[in-house]
């Protein structure tokens, strides 16, 4: 049992002092400015702001790997073992447009990992249901529509372990798209080339979620209406957003945060330095490139996302905060675990300092 004493927190918007959380079992037991209670191990905050850990739902590598490079389970280990020390302590693995052969061999390594995972949720296909127009840094010849059978075939294999998919949903058949949501997959719109009729189409149909939203999608045409203006004027559907400064302007962010509010949150997208196989990413400045130079994933953490919408996009520090943790963590309806300051949610928390530096992290209560 451990007691945090003496820390802040965000309380319904409000920033609270002198708070004490108690953690038991793994779990948020009491939060309160009670005196903390004997019998507990006591780990004086100093002060600093204890907030919910983060959750990244696009991630391709961590720790030096890869994953769609190397698909075994250390790979994965070697993410969740450096998303931790980082502060993100959720995560979903990336898997970009690739052959069926190495997707495949992805779903392997996470059935094999599943078992031992700390932060490992599942898998996130960005593909290869894509639009080619929009590929961005997705291999073309790797591309192609749907085929029922072959979604069957996977999602079967998968084991539930896909947890989400990103489809262009208007190059894909209804019987696809209906399947997958029987399945209970999470779909994102992304690297499309929808009209506004289409992209609304595909949110009420079923997409609850958009992927980085601006990249590899049509720019906003004042006469001719399409994706981003689709989910801007839609009542629920979410996005994505990569805040490096690389991928969207910070005054892009800005905008979009101030139309979207708790519907839009953030992913790194990041990669790990890769030259072998089909993708391979180098560092260039803060970002990183493919051989052509197309910019492909991003260089941050969640924590310097949160630090950019804070610093550069004039976004409130609990809402930031809220972008990397619960609006993620309810999105794939797990708010009543993850993401959240709630009695009895899991004790996977953070504490910052006042400059947004990690000063601590626990993950299941216990001090990583």
């Amino acid at each position: 049992m451990i007691a945090i004493t003496n820390c802040k927190l965000f309380k319904e918007n409000t920033l609270l002092s002198d708070q004490i959380v108690l953690i038991e079992n793994g779990k948020i037991a009491k939060i309160s400015n009670e005196k903390s209670p004997e019998g507990y191990q006591q780990v004086d905050a100093g002060g600093d702001l204890l907030t919910p850990s983060f959750v990244d739902l696009q991630i391709y590598g961590g720790g030096g790997a890869l994953f769609s490079a190397y698909p075994s389970a250390e790979s994965l280990r070697k993410m969740d073992n450096d998303l931790m020390g980082k502060g993100t302590t959720s995560f979903l693995a990336c898997v970009a447009t690739n052959t069926m052969e190495v997707i495949y061999q992805c779903l392997d390594a996470a059935k094999e990992y599943r078992s031992q995972a700390k932060g490992f949720l599942g898998l996130h296909l960005e593909g290869p249901y894509l639009n080619p127009k929009k590929r961005g840094a997705h291999i073309e010849a790797y591309i192609h529509k749907a085929k029922l059978d072959e979604v069957k075939r996977l999602l079967d294999y998968a084991d539930g372990t896909v947890k989400m998919m990103t489809l262009a949903a208007e190059l894909q058949d209804d019987e696809v798209i209906n399947y997958l949501l029987d399945n209970e997959v999470l779909l994102s719109l992304g690297h499309s080339d929808a009209s506004f009729e289409q992209a609304t189409k595909a949110y009420n149909k079923g997409f609850k979620t958009t992927t980085h939203l601006f990249n590899a999608m049509p720019s906003i045409h004042h006469r001719t209406p399409n994706l981003p203006v689709a989910l801007f004027n839609h009542a629920t559907a979410m996005s994505s957003i990569i805040v490096d400064g690389n991928h969207v302007d910070f005054e892009v962010v800005k905008m979009s945060y101030k139309q979207m509010k708790e519907r839009l949150f953030l992913i790194t997208d990041a990669v790990s330095e890769c030259k072998t196989g089909p993708y391979q990413h180098e560092l260039l400045g803060d970002k990183f490139i493919t051989a052509d130079g197309t910019l492909s994933g991003s260089n941050i953490t969640l924590l310097q996302a949160v630090r950019n919408c804070v610093e550069h996009c004039g976004i409130p520090l609990n809402d930031a905060l809220n972008m990397a943790s619960s609006y993620p963590a309810n999105l794939i309806g797990m708010g009543d675990e993850i993401g959240s300051l709630q009695i009895g949610n899991r004790a996977n928390l953070l504490l910052l300092t006042p400059e947004l530096e990690l000063k601590e992290v626990f993950a299941d209560g216990l001090q990583i």
